[in-house]
């Protein structure tokens, strides 16, 4: 039996406020909708009658991602998606409803569903949904059965399962709620907030409220609007309105809070807005809005600026998956990984290509990201899945979003904003990603590609070879095709300003040569640039009265110096913050490794990089490799290490070069030593001799390098005149396997988890790095295994099980309470080798 109190959120009885009103006995309830649920995988022949016999089918959980735990497979699966396959699924659910809540309005809201889906209730068709990345409602009313059993079907179809360039997971893989409301009510998203005015002393909050009233009779109503700061109420405002029957109107009321606490990515001070619908003296509806009180600017010469102060963005890009948990990513998974990547000093994030799921956007308001929130990945022109590019292998199994974008993206866009518009963390919403090599005349016309290219010139580092009226004259002379890109940008960004004004509109381009003058980037607030700093003096000579900022860029020094060296460039985003599965295009790799961390979320050398480029942290992080296997040589003199070839540091574009994070060679091997810092001077030891200090300075590539012959011992690099410093250590021989966790209670809420990792390592302690074995995790108790994982790319081995090979010497473990209180215990073996046994304490919340 579930124990998951029914509820997760009453508002009723709560808040009494000092007023002449009084409460009603029922407001408002949303109903976690998330257990209970029963799957099939494959087609049912009306699956949604509600004679139909699901005994046999599979007891489940929201979210549920079904792609994610089958296995890998090369058939009927592709590289693009993460060789695991699509398919179709079906969903059912019985619940009960009580008859007092008869006179009342009751719907379900699913904040995404990948993808195609169609719902029905009780038998009774309510509608499709072909996108899979936005939220989406359909009210039950009139079709409920009260004190009697009611049933929801919902069937999903990925049977196109090659209709992304990444991995988009399979099934009902957010959360749904299940909300009633009186027939006089703020509707979804009804709420709106936002800061014009901000200061130090002072802020303005702009609330607008819709409020509906769905009776038969005209009603006289007071819409009353509380400002909590934690659990204290701040302040007030109430008006009158008078609402038609089956009729809406907004309320504007406008108020000021004075010494605010202000929102930023240092101190992300979180307040409360409560809004209430009172008729009759009675309380009939209440929400609850969090918020946050900050303003933001761009400046076209001087970059962003956060509360009235210049502010780098340091940012990355996301997908949405989250490794061995697919596209089901639990909060605390993403609470993991968006720690790790602050700790970088990260404090940007591009939710690329799609919206993010609501869940993913309150940790970016609580723990101080900016985000831009993306919307496509595809326009009106379909992009080739299997080769990421422009639509060449025509196929049913390819088709995406563009088979319905025509129909839907008013809808979908403005779902997004609607949904998503009190998040203070969300500095921009972005229309597409680089769509413009989907449409005619944009590659030919530059002079880097086809019939008008100039000799060897580089699309990514030498400016356009064409000018802008060579470029134009080409551009003009050939057909648009059926579709107008600008047309449709102007269009999707008149769209978002519809809903919101508060924020900028961007895009990220990969042909300013064409968009800049085209009317694409006419239609942006903020033109951004996709892996085009090759160009940023160009475009910001050329249209200086443009905004211009890197969205989609290498996990590289190089990237970063622009930024440091150009004011107009206000920041970046790197591709990407995190390893992501899909984009692969040979088995048995799962997806792409640019990302900082690892599908495991284990921190890669390029983590450590950014670290000292981002944060003021001082830092310092070691990697060897063996010279003949780096990008490096001994200068003439033989006093330095240089590039094998040149100005090699300068032209590296996605993924780090290879290097290994231990200290375990043959002797007198040559090594060559990197030093990642943010130090201004670093000296080298091995077992306390100085093998020579180096000045940052002294660096083009950021990068510290010394030519070592090997020898067992310690290596450590230690900052002139400070106290930091870094070590590694010669590793014995395998003789134990330490284990850790991030979590040692749970709740019983049924989604907290814990993240448990092993790492092998020699008598000693050292770790082990270069030695890699199989583990077993041993897990005795009540809780779920969502799966193991070691971080490594070319990992097809089924995720949910409870044994998988380390790399470097280590393995990730993810479980999930349930909603029994009890206690697990896990421990780890390999070959004889046996870990401690750790435990986790699931208990009831305080």
């Amino acid at each position: 039996m579930n124990l998951k109190p029914f509820l997760y959120i009453i508002l009723t009885s709560v808040l009494l406020l000092a007023c002449n009103s009084s409460e009603s006995e029922f407001t408002r309830s949303i109903e976690d909708f998330n257990f209970d649920w029963k799957f099939h995988l494959g087609d049912v022949k009306n699956g949604q009658s509600i004679t139909l016999t699901d005994t046999n089918w599979e007891e489940i959980r929201l979210p549920h991602d079904w792609s994610v735990t089958q296995e890998f497979s090369q058939e009927e699966t592709a590289g693009a998606t993460g060789f695991l396959p699509g398919g179709i699924g079906w969903y059912r659910k019985t619940f009960t409803v009580p008859s007092s809540t008869k006179d009342k309005l009751t719907w379900i809201e699913f904040d995404g569903v990948y993808s195609n889906s169609e719902v029905w209730i009780n038998g009774h068709y309510l509608g499709k949904h072909p996108y899979g990345y936005t939220p989406f409602t359909y009210e039950l009313t009139k079709y409920l059965n009260y004190d009697q059993p009611n049933q929801i079907a919902v069937k999903v179809d990925r049977s196109a399962y090659i209709d992304s360039r990444w991995y988009p997971g399979s099934g009902i893989y957010r959360n749904v709620k299940l909300v009633t409301k009186s027939k006089v009510h703020i509707p979804q998203w009804g709420v709106f907030v936002s800061t014009p005015k901000v200061s130090e002393k002072k802020a303005t909050v702009a609330i607008t409220s819709t409020i509906a009233n769905q009776s038969s009779e005209k009603q006289k109503a007071i819409v009353r609007t509380v400002i909590y700061n934690q659990d204290i109420k701040i302040t007030s405002i109430q008006n009158k309105i008078d609402i038609e029957p089956n009729a809406s109107v907004p309320q504007l009321q406008e108020i000021t809070i004075q010494n605010p606490n202000i929102w930023d990515i240092e101190t992300p001070n979180m307040y409360r807005l409560v809004s209430e619908i009172i008729v009759n003296d009675v309380v009939v509806d209440r929400s609850e809005t969090p918020f946050g009180i900050r303003s933001i600017a761009f400046d076209k010469d001087k970059g962003f600026f956060l509360n009235g102060k210049n502010t780098l963005i340091k940012g990355v890009c996301l997908h949405h998956d989250g490794g061995l948990v697919g596209s089901a990513v639990p909060k605390g998974v993403w609470k993991r990984r968006l720690k790790a990547l602050k700790e970088a000093g990260c404090n940007a994030i591009r939710t690329a290509h799609n919206p993010p799921s609501e869940e993913f956007l309150d940790l970016c308001d609580q723990m101080g990201f900016l985000v831009q929130d993306e919307a496509f990945d595809e326009w009106n022109n379909p992009k080739d899945k299997r080769h990421n590019y422009n639509q060449k292998e025509a196929s049913p199994l390819t088709k995406g979003y563009t088979e319905h974008f025509t129909e839907w993206s008013a809808r979908d866009i403005k779902s997004m904003v609607l949904r998503d518009r009190n998040h203070p963390s969300i500095i921009m919403w972005s229309i597409g990603n680089e769509i413009e090599w989907t449409y005619p005349r944009y590659m030919s016309a530059t002079g880097y590609w086809g019939k008008n290219r100039v000799g060897d010139v580089s699309y990514y580092w030498d400016e356009p070879p064409l000018s802008i009226d060579q470029i134009k004259e080409n551009f003009n002379t050939e057909g648009q095709g059926k579709f107008n890109l600008a047309n449709t940008a102007k269009q999707l960004s008149k769209w978002v300003k519809e809903e919101d004004t508060t924020r900028f509109v961007t895009a990220n381009i990969t042909i300013p040569s064409v968009s800049n003058f085209s009317g694409y980037a006419d239609a942006l607030d903020i033109v951004g640039l996709s892996y085009r700093q090759s160009v940023y003096d160009y475009v910001h000579r050329n249209y200086p009265e443009k905004t211009f900022l890197g969205t989609e860029n290498w996990a590289k020094y190089h990237e970063w110096k622009q930024v440091l060296d150009k004011e107009f460039i206000a920041g970046m985003f790197l591709w990407t913050g995190i390893n992501y599965m899909g984009e692969s295009r040979a088995w048995p790799i799962r997806g792409s490794s640019s990302g900082l961390l690892d599908f495991a979320g284990f921190k890669k050398p390029a983590f450590h990089m950014f670290k000292t480029l981002w944060s003021d942290e001082p830092h310092i992080y070691i990697t060897t490799q063996l010279i003949d296997q780096s990008p490096y040589v001994w200068d003439a003199s033989k006093q330095q290490l240089v590039e094998k070839e040149s100005n090699w540091a300068a032209h590296q574009k996605w993924g780090w070069h290879n290097v290994n994070e231990h200290w375990n060679y043959k002797k007198e091997q040559e090594i060559a030593v990197e030093v990642y810092t943010n130090q201004p001077q670093v000296t080298l030891f091995l077992d306390g001799k100085s093998l020579g200090t180096q000045k940052l300075e002294d660096q083009n590539d950021h990068i510290l390098k010394w030519l070592v012959p090997y020898s067992d011992g310690k290596l450590t690099a230690k900052a002139l005149g400070g106290s930091v410093e870094s070590s590694i250590q010669t590793a014995a021989k395998f003789e134990q396997v330490a284990i850790h966790t991030d979590k040692q209670y749970l709740s019983t809420d049924g989604y907290d988890v814990a993240h448990v990792t092993i790492q092998l390592e020699d008598i000693n302690g050292n770790p082990i790095h270069n030695n890699d074995r199989e583990v077993v995790f041993h897990i005795e108790g009540d809780t779920r295994v969502l799966g193991v994982d070691n971080g490594g790319r070319e990992v097809i081995e089924k995720y949910q099980t409870n044994h998988v090979r380390t790399l470097k010497g280590k393995a990730l473990l993810i479980l999930q309470s349930n909603t029994r209180a009890s206690t697990t215990k896990i421990k780890a073996t390999c070959d004889s080798i046996e870990s401690n046994t750790i435990e986790i304490e699931v208990k009831r919340s305080q």
